[in-house]
């Protein structure tokens, strides 16, 4: 079992893949036997992990903000469209009233916090920038209230803006210097890992559109799509992050899924948990339910005991809860819903506290 050097986690990446129901991805006869077997039989295996809505984006968005989904988010923002507020007073749990797809600059971000509190972060994107007259390889994103021209893969380029969180917010976007130098294509991060002053605090990872398992036919051509492009691309990722020198000392990997299996024809897994409700902004956030279905997680970190399993009840604002306890800031939006449960001694078994200080 490893030791960590350190008395609590201080570094934090996350790994978001696409579109899976947790009984395809970790059943007896999964394709991505490294994600399903291997990878849990080093750390935990959160069974009863939730996805909070379909389709997508109002998931990334939501993991970063604690900002629940609108219309335009479960369409998948296929306009880059600003979000226009219907009223002046937010609703409970700091919830912004309204409609649209990039918030408005008052929406506070995990990367704000973290910033104040001169900790650091960083989005890696797989792709982003392969194309120049598509994207810059930097804070990439359609003109506001223009068509988003990513939402399909090329041969050349499977980057996705609708799987960034951070450019749906005008509290990133609208420094752009910022924007630029935190949010990233995936080639800067190996030199980023070299060292642990060089290893933001909060990774997000975010592989191509055939890397993350969304598409079954990869554009490139790549066989297999799908899971087993995933299991094939975390069989690099992941003991590059293991071997990171901020990961030995006190990291927290996390995989998980954005959503269940796509929505089609209301057949998609639009369970919730841990509270979730009707928001203000879309009846039904699952589109034909509460939430984004059972998606399960992984996490591997010195302070987990390997082969750990919880049954515990987790979902993205969990997720986001955990991150603000690791690095002490105040909650976002549903994080701070009252019933809500950061990741505990369930998932962290290596140490007495949990996940959390």
């Amino acid at each position: 079992m490893p030791v960590p050097t350190a008395s609590k986690i201080g570094h934090v990446f996350l790994v978001v893949l696409e579109n899976e129901t947790s009984s395809v991805t970790f059943g007896p006869m999964s394709p991505a036997p490294y994600l399903s077997k291997t990878l849990p039989s080093m750390g935990a295996y959160l069974e009863n992990y939730y996805g909070i809505a379909h389709n997508s984006n109002g998931n990334y968005t939501a993991m970063i903000s604690g900002q629940g989904v609108n219309v335009a988010q479960q369409a998948d923002c296929q306009i880059f469209q600003d979000f226009v507020t219907t009223t002046a007073v937010t609703a409970p749990n700091g919830q912004y009233v309204g409609q649209g797809c990039v918030f408005p600059p008052a929406v506070q971000t995990l990367p704000d916090q973290l910033e104040a509190a001169k900790l650091s972060w960083k989005g890696y994107f797989e792709d982003m920038g392969n194309t120049p007259s598509r994207e810059p390889a930097t804070c990439a994103h359609p003109a506001l209230n223009a068509q988003d021209n990513t939402q399909s893969a090329t041969a050349e380029d499977q980057y996705a803006t609708r799987h960034n969180p951070f450019v749906y917010f005008h509290s990133i976007i609208d420094d752009q210097a910022r924007c630029d130098a935190h949010v990233v294509s995936i080639k800067p991060l190996d030199a980023d890992l070299a060292s642990i002053a060089t290893t933001p605090n909060f990774s997000l990872i975010v592989p191509n559109l055939c890397h993350d398992a969304h598409d079954a036919s990869c554009a490139s051509g790549e066989m297999p799509g799908g899971l087993g492009a995933a299991d094939n691309y975390l069989k690099v990722l992941i003991p590059k992050l293991m071997a990171s020198p901020a990961y030995q000392q006190d990291g927290l990997i996390i995989i998980t899924f954005d959503e269940s299996s796509g929505f089609a024809g209301n057949q998609a897994d639009s369970s919730a948990c841990c509270g979730e409700a009707i928001g203000p902004n879309t009846p039904m956030p699952g589109i034909s339910g509460l939430g984004g279905g059972k998606t399960g997680a992984v996490l591997l970190s010195p302070f987990i005991v390997p082969g750990t399993i919880s049954m515990t009840d987790y979902n993205h604002f969990s997720m986001l809860k955990t991150f603000e306890d690791i690095f002490g800031l105040p909650y976002l939006g549903y994080a701070g819903q009252t019933g809500l449960t950061s990741f505990g001694p369930d998932v962290c078994t290596n140490r007495k506290g949990g996940c959390t200080p």
